[in-house]
């Protein structure tokens, strides 16, 4: 058996390694107990979580709570893949190429599985997967170095950790792809295998921007870990890559230019760039909320993440959350913590190890009171997050305003253009040409909800709904518009826009414009 001493690999029988005690022999006339082959052990915690995680996503699509921004957007974007086009994003805007929002054109490889089956529900359980993989190499470590029972404790914490189960209780977002990649990536370092590392790393900046800076962190403990070489060159290429993508090739595609998401990180107009890296670490506590996440995000592994040099991997994505001006950022809501979830599981495996490896008799004691606490923290913020929901008897019931939205949207013919209200917008973009309604944004530009006079409503067909949507994760009421702008925009389509009412049922209204 191979076990980790220290920083250094070491074979049983070595000094400082734990040989493992003989198997009991069965007792005459028992049957030996049947136990899962080891290899399959981390593929069935896949299965079982891509189960979980399926029948979530599939159950909030149904009952109308995935919403057009995000899961639309990106449905827009896979779409045109598939169709062998740029991925141009009405829903983002009028001729909006989704490559100057953010810079992802990893999404083009889900583009055959979306041909195949061009349905939301297609990125919905494509998202589902990519989570669940990422347990494979985290269960593999941990039974290695481990045990058994050691890695199904770290499959059942990574699988239903908190920054998991809100990615995939929410919209389809470009990250799900990098949860796997990070996955393997923080493994193979934690192993010490360099080139593997890089590797797995390596596709990091071809799914979002900012990821490159955490490929520059990889680079760094490569080079910590020895790769004289391959360490500075990875980590160069990581910043490189994140500064190109941010200062050259996102306003190339952005029709508005610049970066979009660039005044998430400006400094406040009024102070000085001086004063804003001065206050830079008390910005990154202030609110409180952001101290409970930075806590929250280490939580899982019982804090014991932090005692590995692998926990360096979340800097990047904590730095730029903490210091953002978006309150999204903040918190515990939507995917932004998807990505850290692998690393902090990779970390925990890393810093419990060497306990397993040093001669110390108190060693496996050790292991199995951090295991049982994290288990124990797992099962305390579990009914605080999404995959609660499983366990709430409306998650099983379709509710008559979702019966009668499906009955109104069936009326609208495949390939019609069409404005619709955020929560309707992914039940059509499969088949049809979808925009928000009322119109947003406005010249493409993001997080201007301040608009006095919207531009007219250009598509053929208009369907709204009024009532409050389920809540989670945004606050209860209407986006992006107030309940009474929208009311007032609806009013105008059918008194001054040449639109007139077809159906209305439950707060729904179906519009279709008069030539």
């Amino acid at each position: 058996m191979r076990t980790f001493s220290g920083n250094s690999l070491a074979r049983s029988g070595e000094p400082g390694t734990i040989d493992p005690a003989p198997a009991p022999a069965p007792e005459a006339g028992s049957r030996p107990a049947r136990r899962l082959p080891a290899a399959l052990l981390p593929w069935s915690w896949a299965a079982l979580l891509f189960a979980l995680y399926t029948t979530v996503a599939v159950r909030r699509h149904s009952l109308l709570r995935t919403t057009g921004y995000d899961l639309g957007i990106f449905e827009q974007a896979v779409r045109a893949y598939a169709e062998l086009r740029a991925p141009v994003v009405p829903l983002r805007g009028e001729d909006f190429n989704l490559l100057g929002d953010h810079f992802h054109p990893a999404l083009a490889v889900l583009a055959p599985l979306y041909r195949l089956w061009p349905s939301p529900l297609c990125l919905l359980t494509a998202q589902s997967a990519l989570l669940a993989l990422a347990v494979v190499p985290l269960a593999g470590w941990a039974r290695t170095a481990l045990g058994r029972r050691a890695a199904h404790a770290v499959a059942a914490g990574y699988g239903l950790s908190w920054g998991i189960a809100s990615a995939a209780a929410f919209d389809f977002h470009e990250v799900a792809l990098a949860v796997p990649l990070l996955s393997c990536a923080a493994v193979a370092l934690g192993r010490r295998r360099r080139g593997a590392a890089v590797a797995w790393a390596a596709p990091l900046v071809l799914i979002k921007e900012d990821l490159g800076l955490t490929l520059a962190v990889v680079g760094c403990l490569v080079a910590w870990q020895g790769g004289r070489r391959l360490g500075p060159i990875t980590a160069a290429a990581g910043l490189l890559a994140s500064a190109i993508e941010i200062k050259l090739l996102l306003p190339a595609f952005n029709p508005a230019g610049g970066y979009a998401h660039g005044g998430n990180l400006a400094e406040d107009a009024h102070t000085s760039l001086l004063t804003t890296i001065a206050f830079a670490p008390l910005d990154a506590l202030r609110p409180d909320i952001k101290a409970m996440t930075l806590i929250l995000v280490f939580a899982p592994s019982a804090l014991l993440a932090l005692r590995s040099p692998l926990a360096l991997l979340v800097v990047p994505t904590l730095v730029w959350r903490m210091l953002s001006q978006n309150a999204f950022h903040w918190g515990t809501s939507f995917h932004y913590s998807a990505v850290l979830m692998p690393v902090v599981f990779a970390g925990l495996i890393d810093s419990i190890r060497r306990w397993r490896a040093d001669d110390h008799p108190l060693g496996a004691r050790q292991v199995r009171a951090s295991l049982s606490t994290v288990l124990a923290v797992t099962a305390v913020l579990l009914p605080s997050f999404p995959l609660a929901q499983l366990a709430q008897r409306a998650t099983w019931r379709s509710t008559p305003h979702a019966e009668a939205a499906r009955a109104l949207l069936a009326r609208i013919p495949d390939g019609a253009s069409v404005a619709a209200s955020n929560r309707l917008v992914p039940q059509l973009t499969s088949r049809c040409e979808v925009v928000l309604f009322p119109t947003f944004p406005v010249d493409s530009r993001l997080y201007d909800y301040d608009r006095k006079q919207l531009p007219r409503p250009t598509a053929d067909w208009i369907v709204h709904d009024g009532r409050a949507p389920e809540a989670w994760p945004y606050r209860t009421g209407h986006w992006p518009y107030p309940p009474e702008r929208q009311a007032a925009e609806l009013d105008a389509a059918r008194r001054s826009y040449g639109y007139r009412l077809v159906a209305a049922r439950d707060g729904i209204t179906l519009l279709r414009r008069i030539r």
